[in-house]
């Protein structure tokens, strides 16, 4: 085993995330890279202190520079709001120093393509944070359809809705203010990774963006509420998208079905150690979508628990993700998704905003 120095940017709520699970990962997985909690950055000193107290870090910083900089910093993980995640990286391949980001990459289309020039001039390791699709019970779909269970896809239906802005009441804030922070630019890419893990690429797409309450106590809203993606995959098949903060009722609405011409998947996030499959053979008395909960058989359960049904969480998914980024600097060999897959993520949602303008649909490749 070989202790590496870890280095993260941001110590709210995925800050916290990514120091639990690199304190976690070495136990859990049994990494030969064994994860050492270098030193947190936050924006002001006091919060980075605090951060490096509660998280068990050596060292705090309110200067991302100098946590890149610092020798004993030996990868990055960068936590922090998408219009600073181009020059932390950038100054962070510079050095060659793997770097694991949050999603979505960069604040921009140019931020994301930018940052994948850096990342592969660097030639280091360097991994985009799609933390759902790395469940279990997501793993095994992606397996199902890569097997040829559910034959041909013909049809992928995918939302990622929530509701902490349903009520029309609710005050303005900085999650009003800019696109980025928008549904297009926060809850979207989610959904988007998964629809081109599950189904491959996206050829073009037609789409439609809207805010619903322009108001709010306290301001006025400058991006989008929900948005809504029809979509044609480079393998011919249809789908659909839905994105939402005004979903009432809906917690965590990460969810997708995929028809093939041999079966079908259900999957919701909300239920998120369960998967349904259907398979279009037997008796047709019989047939039907049969629920299927994840356990030890599963991708990247086992570790965790060796009860069948007894479920994974959310930190669950940022330990395997840690996982990955770890292997990925252990072996020199690229783990999805790099910075080129979540910059393909930025390319489909650049194309949907343009769609939307232009009310027209929208070549992939052409942006």
């Amino acid at each position: 085993m070989t202790e590496i120095g870890i280095g993260i940017c941001g110590g709210g709520y995925m800050g916290k995330a990514h120091a639990v699970a690199m304190s976690a990962v070495g136990a859990v997985f049994n990494t030969a890279l064994r994860p050492r909690l270098e030193m947190v950055c936050a924006s002001r000193s006091e919060s980075a202190e605090r951060y490096r107290a509660a998280f068990g870090f050596a060292r705090a910083t309110a200067d991302w520079r100098a946590l890149v900089a610092d020798p004993k910093v030996e990868a990055i993980v960068i936590a922090t709001p998408q219009d600073t995640h181009r020059d932390i990286a950038e100054a962070a391949f510079a050095l060659g120093k793997p770097v694991l980001c949050e999603k979505p990459l960069g604040a921009s289309i140019a931020d994301g393509a930018a940052m994948v020039s850096a990342a592969e001039a660097a030639g280091v390791a360097n991994m985009v944070g799609f933390n759902y699709v790395r469940t279990p019970a997501t793993q095994f779909a992606r397996k199902l359809i890569a097997d040829g269970a559910i034959g041909k896809v013909t049809w992928f239906r995918g939302e990622h809705t929530e509701d902490f802005y349903a009520d029309p009441e609710a005050s303005a804030s900085w999650r009003t203010q800019g696109m980025a922070n928008g549904t297009m630019g926060d809850l979207a890419p989610h959904m988007v990774n998964a629809a081109l893990a599950l189904s491959g690429p996206i050829a073009k797409v037609m789409g439609e963006v809207e805010t619903v309450h322009a108001e709010r106590p306290g301001g006025r809203v400058t991006n989008d509420d929900h948005a809504q993606i029809m979509c044609r995959f480079q393998n011919g098949a249809m789908g659909h998208m839905y994105f939402s903060r005004i979903a009432t009722g809906r917690k965590m609405g990460y969810a997708y079905e995929i028809t093939g011409t041999k079966g079908a998947i259900r999957f919701d996030q909300e239920d998120q150690n369960a998967l349904w499959l259907y398979r279009m053979d037997g008796p047709e008395e019989t047939r039907g979508f049969v629920k299927i909960l994840t356990g030890p058989a599963h991708p990247d359960y086992e570790p965790f628990c060796q009860g069948p049904g007894h479920g994974t969480g959310y930190q669950d998914q940022i330990i395997i993700e840690a996982r990955d980024f770890l292997r990925a600097i252990e072996t020199g060999e690229a783990v999805w998704p790099t910075f080129r897959d979540g910059h393909e993520v930025n390319r489909v949602i650049a194309a949907a905003l343009a769609s939307s303008e232009a009310k027209s649909w929208k070549d992939i490749n052409s942006f």
